[in-house]
């Protein structure tokens, strides 16, 4: 039997291979030159974004309602908005509306070195409508709420926002920041309401946020871009990820703006019965001038219990990190990241992701995942022993 002989040729073509690989990563690194410009450029497309003015998404109420309500003038209240901050998050609230409309996720930056935001520029709306007695309908994104803020002894901040409705009836949000965490603590409760609002039409919350491109390549980020939520009991469905799409949800836990790296996510402490979600596709090709990448938006009617409303909520603005996430167990948050499917999914999330977050806590991330492949091979061996074994086996015995 002849022996087989190293074959040259197989060697030289790797080689040539790699050094082909090498190449084209060298010379299709950018320049300093171009590198100042991508800078410059996204600077510019900042200050534009700053510029612009966006259009309401959600219908305000009207003056002449206003008035009828006995709602008070808006125009000359101050609007500076109330910083609500911590270690990991800086938030900004609006006394217009009562909402979040700037919310920084410190301890990161995007490519191009400028820090990421979730919410800004009026790229996120917040509104529950409440339907009057006169059949009109009072969108509180409409309504100057007057802040009071206040922090207890161990550092929790706590914003409440109050705006009346006229005739003794008012409504008031909740928000309650800890340190050192991404959660945040939301509640709406409304006094006297009844007086003013017809409560036998569940209120309407509605929540429109566009996902704020953050990666270089936008159809690389828009791909990972993705409205998840979760439903009767522990169900986890998906809008499509490239085209729009809509869907009716029952029982629903929690909805999450999923932007790849980032995630936006509305919790309810008790789930609600009816939901409704939508997600538009903005990305039809790779453009620098793209900004967004997908418009979400989540509608949930709340009922009112004699009279009133009492919702507890909780907002979260962080990493998609599976080790943030897996904080909040009581939310079940962590299945909001696409572990993958069947056996895959839960090799992925109770094998191969604590591994790695071991390791790239001692090595940088390149390194951990060759020490993570090094692992997975040994462990593997003894089944690919007996593999190699076998086919060794059938070579000796391969007639000639």
């Amino acid at each position: 039997m002849e022996e087989k002989k190293l074959d040259l040729n197989s060697i030289i073509g790797f080689v040539l291979i790699f050094g082909i690989l090498i190449y084209m990563f060298y010379i299709n690194q950018p320049t300093p030159e171009e590198l100042a410009a991508q800078k410059v450029e996204a600077a510019l497309q900042q200050e534009a974004d700053e510029a612009a003015s966006n259009t309401p998404q959600l219908p305000l109420i009207a003056p002449a309602v206003a008035d009828d309500l006995g709602v008070p003038a808006i125009d000359s209240l101050p609007k500076t908005p109330v910083v609500l901050d911590n270690e990991l998050l800086h938030l900004e609230v609006s006394p217009m509306g009562g909402m979040v409309t700037l919310a920084q996720i410190k301890a990161f930056k995007t490519y191009d070195s400028i820090p990421v935001y979730l919410v800004k520029d009026q790229n996120a709306q917040f509104s529950i409508g409440l339907t009057a007695k006169n059949n009109s309908v009072i969108q509180t994104a409409s309504l100057y709420f007057l802040p009071e803020i206040s922090q207890d002894a161990e550092g929790n901040q706590h914003l409440k926002m109050t705006a009346t409705l006229g005739e003794g009836a008012s409504i008031t949000y909740h928000y309650q920041v800890k340190p050192n965490d991404y959660l945040i603590d939301f509640r709406v409760e409304t006094s006297g309401v009844d007086q003013v609002v017809n409560t036998s039409i569940p209120a309407e919350l509605s929540w429109i946020q566009q996902g704020i491109r953050h990666s270089k390549s936008v159809v690389y980020e828009n791909r990972y871009t993705r409205l998840t939520y979760r439903h009767q009991g522990d169900k986890i469905s998906k809008l499509s990820d490239s085209s729009d799409d809509e869907e009716q949800v029952d029982q629903l836990h929690w909805a999450s703006y999923r932007q790849h790296f980032f995630s936006s996510i509305l919790a309810f402490e008790v789930p609600v019965e009816k939901a409704s979600t939508s997600s538009v596709n903005l990305v039809k090709e790779e453009d620098k001038s793209v900004a967004f990448t997908k418009t979400n938006t989540l509608k949930v009617p709340l009922n009112f219990q004699s009279g009133s409303l009492n919702t507890r909520m909780f907002w979260f603005y962080g990493p998609t990190d599976v080790a943030v996430l897996a904080q909040y167990k009581a939310l079940d948050l962590e299945s909001s990241i696409p572990f993958g499917w069947g056996i895959f999914g839960w090799l992925n999330r109770y094998v191969f992701t604590p591994m790695y977050t071991f390791l790239s806590d001692y090595f940088p991330h390149g390194i951990a995942i060759i020490v993570m492949t090094v692992l997975v091979r040994l462990a593997m061996s003894p089944v690919t022993y007996k593999s190699y074994v076998s086919q060794a086996k059938m070579k000796v015995i391969k007639p000639e």
